[in-house]
């Protein structure tokens, strides 16, 4: 299937102001934990442990790379005041 550069497919997803916020503050907890997970594996000495722990930090760089190519592809949607009358 072939789109054009006006195709709605080619602009990714649009999403709240406040679906990002979480979003972004989501992944920032998430790289934080990486680097910490990253640190400890230096301090194990089971071989078994070593490589739950890297595999725990592949998968967690896995996930905030998805993340990121998510919000990369996503805009935001401007949020709308309702005004009742």
């Amino acid at each position: 299937m072939f789109h054009n550069s006006d195709s709605r497919f080619e602009e990714g997803f649009e999403i709240s102001p406040r679906f990002r916020r979480s979003l972004e503050e989501r992944l920032a907890r998430l790289e934080n934990d990486v680097q910490w997970d990253e640190a400890q594996i230096e301090r194990l000495e089971n071989s078994d442990h070593i490589r739950r722990q890297r595999r725990l930090v592949a998968a967690e760089r896995a996930e905030t790379l998805r993340m990121r190519i998510f919000l990369d592809r996503s805009h935001t949607r401007k949020e709308e005041i309702e005004v009742r009358g």
